[in-house]
C-alpha cells in the first residue's frame, strides 16, 4: 500500500545533448523506476547541451537511489547532482527568533533594554502575575522531550529529536500563532526531567511533553501537573485521544450508532492507547477490549486473540504496530464497522483491504483520507489555555476540544471519506480554543 511521499522528494540535475531529447528520456527513466515527476525546469540551454532540474517523490531512500540509477543508465544523460529536498528544508533548522519591537535608535534601546527594562523587572518582582502581561510567557510553550520515543523510530536521544521538536514549534506558530521552543533534555531520568522542567518553567505559559516513552511519560506528566502552576499537556497521549474521539463521534454519527452501546477493540496500550481508552470511557464508552503485543491487557475480562475479540465488534482503534489485523478479522466485524488503523507509517491493516468491509476507515497517513492528525488538537488547545490564563487541564476540556473538532464537519459534509476536518481548516483552532476557554470558565 506504500506510495511515493514528499518526505522522500529529490531534485536531480541532469544534462544531455538536445538531439537526444533529454526531457523525454528523463521522463521515461523516472516513470520506469516507479516514480512520477512533480516539477521539471530547463535551467540552462546551449547548442550542445541542455541542463534540467527534475523533482519527484520517492517511496524511501532506496527508491530515490533507484530513480537516480535509472537516469544514469541512459548513455545520453549525465546526473550532475542529487538533492534531497527534505534535508534541504532542514538546513540551519526550521525556526528562528525575531524581535517584535524596533531597535533603531538610542531611545528604542533605552526602553527595550537598560535603563527602561529595570522598571519592568521591578514590577514583576512586586507582582509575579505581571510576567504573563509583560513578557513572552503569555504566548510561549516549551516543547519538552528526552528523545526516548521519537516518532515511531524509538530511543534516538535528544539531538536526533531536535528536528521533530522544531517541526512541532513551527506547527504551533503556523496554526495558532503560539511561540513554542524545543527543549531537548540530555537525560532520561524521571527525577532529572521533572526537576529540569520545574526550574525552567517561569519562562513559559505551558509545557508540551513530546516523544517520551511509556510508562515514564505518565509519571513525568503527573508530577509536573502537581508541581507547576501552568498547564502540562502530553500530546502523544491527549492530542491523539482528542482527535480519535472527534473522528469516532462523527464516524458513529455516519453509521448511526451510539458510543455507549458499541463494542470497541483497541490494539496498543502505551501512552496513546491508554489516553484514548480513558477519554472514550469519560465520554460514555462502556465496552472496550484492549490488547498489547502480549495479548489482552485484562485477561480476567477476556481471553483469546484480538481476532477473537473483533468478531461482531463495531470499532477497531489501532495505535500499535503494522499488520496486526488480517482481512478476515475486519470481515468478521459488525455491519457498519469502523476501523482506525493509526500506526504510522504502516498501519495495522492496509486501508484498501479494510475498506472492503468497514464503513469508515481512518489512518495516521497524510496520503489517505481521514487522517487522524494531532495538529487538529494541540494548537487550539494551547491557544485556549494561554488566552484563558488556565493553570490546569481537565478531562472536560479534552472532551470539549474533541466536540469542537467534530463540529467542524457539518452534516452535509459528513461521509465515509470525510469524518474529520482538514488540518488547514481555519475554524478548527478557533473552535477548539473557545471550547477550552469556555469549559475552564
Amino acid at each position: 500500500m506504500a506510495s511515493n511521499s514528499p518526505g522522500y522528494a529529490i531534485t536531480i540535475r541532469v544534462d544531455g545533448p538536445p538531439s537526444a531529447q533529454p526531457v523525454a528520456e528523463i521522463t521515461a527513466a523516472i516513470t520506469s523506476a516507479g516514480a512520477s515527476i512533480t516539477a521539471l525546469d530547463v535551467v540552462e540551454s546551449q547548442i550542445d547541451r541542455v541542463v534540467i532540474d527534475v523533482s519527484c517523490d520517492a517511496l524511501d531512500s532506496d527508491h530515490a537511489e533507484r530513480i537516480t540509477d535509472a537516469i544514469s543508465a541512459n548513455p545520453n544523460l549525465t546526473v550532475r547532482k542529487v538533492s534531497d529536498r527534505t534535508f534541504l528544508l532542514h538546513l540551519g533548522g526550521k525556526i528562528e527568533v525575531h524581535s517584535k519591537v524596533p531597535l533603531k535608535t538610542r531611545d528604542d534601546l533605552s526602553r527595550a533594554y537598560t535603563p527602561g527594562v529595570a522598571r519592568i523587572s521591578q514590577a514583576i518582582a512586586k507582582d509575579p502575575e505581571d510576567a504573563r502581561r509583560l513578557t513572552i510567557k503569555r504566548n510561549t510553550v516549551a516543547v519538552v522531550t528526552d528523545g526516548s520515543a521519537v516518532l515511531g523510530l524509538g530511543n534516538l536521544g535528544p539531538a536526533a529529536a531536535l528536528p521533530v521538536m522544531e517541526g512541532k514549534a513551527a506547527l504551533f506558530k503556523r496554526f495558532a500563532d503560539v511561540d513554542a521552543w524545543p527543549v531537548c533534555l540530555d537525560t532520561q531520568d524521571v527525577d532529572e526531567i521533572v526537576r529540569t522542567v520545574q526550574i525552567i518553567a517561569p519562562v513559559y505559559g505551558g509545557i508540551n511533553l513530546e516523544d517520551i516513552s511509556a510508562p515514564r511519560c505518565f509519571e513525568i506528566e503527573r508530577r509536573l501537573r502537581e508541581l507547576l502552576d501552568i498547564p502540562v499537556f502530553h500530546d502523544d497521549q491527549h492530542g491523539t485521544a482528542i482527535v480519535v474521539l472527534a473522528a469516532l463521534q462523527n464516524s458513529l454519527k455516519f453509521v448511526k450508532k451510539d458510543l455507549s452501546k458499541v463494542k470497541i477493540v483497541m490494539s496498543g496500550a502505551g501512552a496513546a492507547g491508554t489516553a484514548v481508552a480513558n477519554l472514550l470511557k469519560v465520554s460514555g464508552a462502556k465496552d472496550i477490549y484492549t490488547f498489547d503485543k502480549d495479548g489482552p491487557v485484562s485477561p480476567s475480562s477476556f481471553t483469546g486473540t484480538i481476532g477473537d475479540a473483533l468478531k461482531g465488534a463495531d470499532v477497531f482503534i489501532g495505535v500499535s504496530a503494522p499488520n496486526v489485523l488480517t482481512e478476515s478479522d475486519v470481515a468478521s466485524m459488525a455491519k457498519g464497522s469502523i476501523v482506525f488503523a493509526l500506526a504510522n507509517p504502516d498501519p495495522e491493516i492496509d486501508p484498501v483491504i479494510a475498506r472492503k468491509y468497514a464503513a469508515v476507515v481512518a489512518t495516521g497517513r497524510s496520503d489517505q483520507p481521514n487522517q487522524i492528525n494531532n495538529v487538529l488538537a494541540f494548537p487550539g488547545i494551547f491557544r485556549g489555555l494561554l488566552d484563558g490564563h488556565i493553570h490546569k487541564i481537565t478531562d472536560a476540556m479534552l472532551v470539549a476540544a474533541a466536540n469542537a473538532i467534530a463540529s467542524c464537519v457539518s452534516s452535509d459534509q459528513l461521509n465515509a471519506n470525510f469524518i474529520i476536518p482538514s488540518v488547514f481548516d481555519p475554524h478548527v483552532v478557533t473552535m477548539v480554543a473557545e471550547a477550552v476557554r469556555s469549559t475552564a470558565k
